[in-house]
């Protein structure tokens, strides 16, 4: 609790209004500072609530309350017990005030709960928001934690541990995202209602993404820690080892021991589509922001979703990655290219890399200019059509990933330059996967901005405002625009830089289809027909 806080309640009862002027006309409204109390005459008694409807701010004056003490809000239908204050639908409660009779005079108590039971309240009406995923009401409840006196960020946290055991195959892009939204907080924040929104949008995310989901509890145990045995129980997908490790390292070295071998963990292979990697790397950010009490939640999903993840390197499509990475060196004295990277495939693509494999620094600005040439260059039509087999289904999303994984994947090299051929070669993966993808003839120069530092800020700051429904589209375009911001900082006269902008504005300015009901019909129809 902030030093200072209200510890107890006080009475403080004021005389309202005479008992007669009540009950000629049933319901009258009484203020009383900055409150505004529905104060009602009901079946003898003297019942008295704020006059804001908790839902919209309506007047419950205007409510209807019927014999049996439910008050309705004519204008959404909500209802409360007007004795308690609880919603008898579900959602924010009412609040109820004290009232006396005293010589012919109604009284009320107006006096506040300690601001602990009222943190405790917002808390716990929060909690109550994830089922059905009520956002206003999640708004409400964290400005409702806030005018208590409680730290806002505790409505991350909690959020964190509420849910962090429903994620059955470990973590989303709701732990990546969340550290990206407190620093946009940080940035953005000018008011009560820019410093609110990045708080409700980590929170929604984490109850979006475990919206009528069980919990799937890790395993027990705590383990000495060993970097190599958790390396190794994550590669051979043993969740209860990984996890066993991760408590031992927060137990004893503390949770800094684990940013390497998760890292060599999520470099260990082209794996679900650069999430590790990009997970990996977020996850401290987190924890530095919300407090070392959070460490175990945030790498307890994490590790359960890299011993789950996809090797994508075990599939045809990548096949060329892992003789490629047996075979790097550092010996290889070309020199790299971004455009020889713009339409070569994974197999090309891998041998460009072992070709300059002695200039990995500039290898990795060239494959980063390449993706930004791509995400430039990318073939719409792909993301619209229907007539196409499952692997084509490819979208933005898939141009942003590179971008977010190639600075995943610089920041975690520059720590550990070891890993600098697991992340340019998992670079030529997505390079070449989204090769086929691209119209090199596509006509760009109306999508160049005069200054790419400036306008990559530009939409930053306009995430605080981001009008996107879904989380995952959101997060995307925050995450994205975040990592372009650290690369433009990291080196600011790239010569990528224009085409990254470049690439930005396209997507912003371009339809993001996100539900392809033809194309799930067609394909379903050909998979169906096909079955034996």
């Amino acid at each position: 609790m902030p030093e200072g806080a209200q510890t107890m309640s006080e009475s403080a009862w004021v005389k309202a209004m005479p008992l007669a002027d009540l009950q000629a006309d049933g319901s009258r409204i009484f203020k009383t500072g900055d409150k505004q109390l529905a104060v009602f005459w009901h079946d003898g008694r003297v019942l008295a609530c704020n006059n804001r409807c908790p839902h919209e701010g309506y007047p419950l004056k205007e409510g209807t309350l019927d014999g049996k003490c439910v008050l309705t809000c004519n204008w959404h239908n909500w209802k409360f017990d007007l004795e308690t204050g609880e919603n008898m639908l579900g959602g924010d409660t009412l609040r109820t005030y004290p009232t006396e009779v005293r010589d012919g005079a109604v009284w009320v108590d107006v006096s506040e709960a300690p601001a602990s039971e009222r943190i405790a309240a917002a808390l716990a009406n929060l909690k109550d928001s994830f089922p059905r995923h009520e956002y206003d009401r999640m708004a409400r409840e964290i400005a409702r934690l806030a005018k208590a006196g409680g730290d806002p960020l505790e409505a991350v946290r909690q959020a964190i541990r509420w849910t962090h055991d429903q994620f059955e195959f470990g973590a989303t892009h709701a732990l990546a995202a969340a550290p990206d939204w407190l620093a946009l907080r940080a940035r953005t924040a000018k008011d009560e209602a820019t410093s609110l929104i990045p708080l409700v949008e980590a929170v929604g995310h984490f109850a979006w993404d475990t919206m009528r989901w069980g919990h799937y509890p890790y395993p027990e145990g705590t383990a000495d820690f060993d970097p190599g045995k958790l390396i190794e129980a994550i590669e051979t997908e043993d969740e209860a080892s990984a996890i066993a490790q991760v408590r031992g390292a927060i137990a004893g070295p503390g949770y800094e021991a684990l940013a390497e071998p998760l890292a060599r963990a999520a470099a260990a292979h082209y794996q679900d589509f650069g999430h590790s990697m990009i997970y990996s790397r977020k996850a401290p950010e987190l924890i530095a922001a919300l407090g070392e009490e959070m460490a175990e939640p945030v790498y307890l999903m994490l590790v359960r979703g890299m011993v789950f993840a996809r090797r994508e390197d075990l599939i045809p499509e990548f096949s060329a990655y892992r003789p490629a990475r047996d075979a790097w060196d550092g010996s290889g004295t070309g020199t790299p290219k971004a455009a020889d990277f713009h339409t070569a495939g994974v197999k090309k693509a891998v041998s460009l890399c072992l070709d300059a494999s002695a200039d990995p620094i500039g290898l990795y600005h060239a494959l980063l200019e390449a993706s930004c040439w791509q995400m430039l260059h990318f073939e719409l039509n792909y993301s619209l059509r229907h007539d196409r087999p499952v692997q084509d289904n490819v979208g933005w999303l898939d141009f942003t990933h590179m971008i977010t994984f190639a600075n995943a994947g610089r920041m975690q090299a520059e720590r550990w330059p070891d890993l600098w051929p697991d992340v340019l070669l998992q670079m030529a993966c997505f390079t070449g996967r989204n090769a086929t993808y691209v119209d090199a003839t596509l006509e760009t120069d109306k999508w160049t901005v005069a200054n790419p530092a400036g306008f990559v800020e530009e939409r930053l700051d306009a995430m605080i405002d981001h009008g996107e429904f879904e989380y995952i589209v959101a997060c995307h375009y925050l995450k994205l625009t975040t990592a372009m911001r650290e690369e433009l900082l990291a080196k600011p006269q790239a010569p990528w830089g224009p085409t990254m902008a470049a690439a930005l504005n396209r997507l912003v300015n371009s339809p993001l289809k996100r539900k392809h009901l033809h194309r799930v019909a067609v394909q379903s129809l050909d998979f169906v027909a096909r079955e034996d």
